[in-house]
């Protein structure tokens, strides 16, 4: 390996990230000067917390376009975030003695999937609209799919296996025209893409601190005002923080964290997008340049910058991610696949993500993703592709 490669090298940036050291200088003074609790500001203490989290809150609406501070709604992460803003409006609809129809995507994250599921056995009608071979919802779909009873409309951003960029604009369009509140889990895509919640008429908008170079723990949801009207049920109660709608003292620390990491996502997010979208296509081709059997995963064109998810065919994706971290590569088929090992031997339970985009077993099995960082150097590429390359013909021939 290079003198110039640090080891490991992580290529795992999906499934979360290190820590930007600026945003830790951020948080140390709100663990041991600002330590008061925001809830009482009846002392200096207090208001310091206060102001660390409204500047957290500015910073987060300034960069999703919220028109106000109290848009910001501060939650354990994203799957909370997401929890919230679907379970928050259709159990208000059912308190109301009526029955709500919801759609989303069969290629949707488990903090959107199992929510619907949950809500299903209590009645409720939902469409998991399926997608083409890049993992794309079609719009026309999507407006087929809306009844008079729809509520709620939950597509993420961008999807955290294979990087596909759904059609926002026609979607917040379609959800306008209907009345119909429009959400969507941007944890992959916030820092990547342009993300202006008017522009693509989201009413709702889950976000988290550790895939962008914050903390864990903490994430946001924007909450449109005077739409919904705080017609969300709350899931957490007891006390009425945060207009009643999340319950709790706030995580001051990780929320100053988290508001510093979406403000400096956003802020270099031209550099690192072309950073990261360079050095992808560049794994790409060298890949492709010394290996055949290869298929990407995900659209060619609308997908995030960082993402690639390429199918080895010939090779178990488990026995392949455990050669690459044998090299001080982490990449991950934990995302695409579940896995385990049951006397030595690797079970693979494929990617929910990928069977609605292929049939193709063995495309399924050998899927992998890569996550590329800010950090990412050219040279770190070049060995991953080389490294790569010298495995797999040899994991061919093992496995025939």
């Amino acid at each position: 390996m290079s003198e110039n490669i640090a080891t490991p090298i992580y290529l795992d940036h999906h499934a979360s990230t290190p820590v930007d050291q600026r945003v830790l200088e951020a948080m140390q003074p709100y663990h041991t000067e600002h330590y008061g609790n925001p809830a009482n500001d009846t002392h200096q203490v207090g208001r310091d917390a206060k102001a660390g989290v409204l500047t957290a809150a500015e910073q987060i609406a300034d960069a999703i376009g919220a028109s106000s501070t109290k848009n910001i709604i501060f939650t354990s992460g994203a799957t909370e975030s997401d929890n919230l803003a679907i379970r928050g409006p259709v159990e208000h609809v059912l308190q109301q003695g009526q029955t709500p129809h919801i759609i989303t995507a069969v290629t949707e994250h488990e903090a959107v999937i199992e929510p619907c599921e949950a809500l299903e056995a209590n009645g409720v009608d939902v469409t998991y609209l399926s997608v083409d071979e890049y993992g794309r919802v079609d719009p026309d779909d999507m407006r087929a799919a809306v009844r008079e009873d729809t509520l709620l409309i939950s597509i993420m951003a961008a999807n955290n296996e294979i990087g596909t960029v759904a059609p926002l604009e026609e979607i917040g369009e379609i959800a306008a025209e209907h009345d119909i509140y429009f959400h969507t889990d941007a944890v992959q895509a916030l820092g990547y893409l342009e993300l202006d919640v008017e522009d693509l008429g989201i009413d709702l908008m889950s976000l988290s601190g550790h895939k962008i170079y914050g903390p864990k723990g903490v994430g946001a949801l924007y909450v449109r005002r005077p739409k919904p009207k705080n017609d969300i049920t709350p899931l957490i109660r007891g006390g009425g923080h945060q207009s009643g709608l999340r319950s709790g003292t706030l995580n001051v620390p990780g929320i100053v964290g988290l508001g510093k990491a979406v403000e400096l996502a956003t802020a270099n997010r031209h550099d690192r997008v072309d950073h990261v979208e360079a050095l992808r296509n560049r794994l790409w081709d060298q890949l492709t340049g010394q290996l055949d059997e290869l298929a990407l995963n995900g659209h060619p064109d609308h997908r995030l910058p960082h993402n690639l998810n390429v199918s080895f065919r010939g090779v178990n994706n488990y026995l392949l991610t455990r050669e690459l971290n044998q090299n001080r590569i982490i990449a991950a088929a934990g995302a695409a696949c579940s896995t385990a090992e049951e006397g030595g031997t690797a079970t693979v339970e494929t990617s929910h993500v990928l069977e609605a985009i292929t049939d193709d077993e063995e495309r399924l099995e050998s899927a992998i993703r890569f996550g590329l960082g800010k950090e990412t150097t050219a040279d770190e590429i070049d060995y991953v592709a080389d490294t790569i390359a010298d495995i797999v013909p040899k994991k061919r021939r093992i496995q025939l």
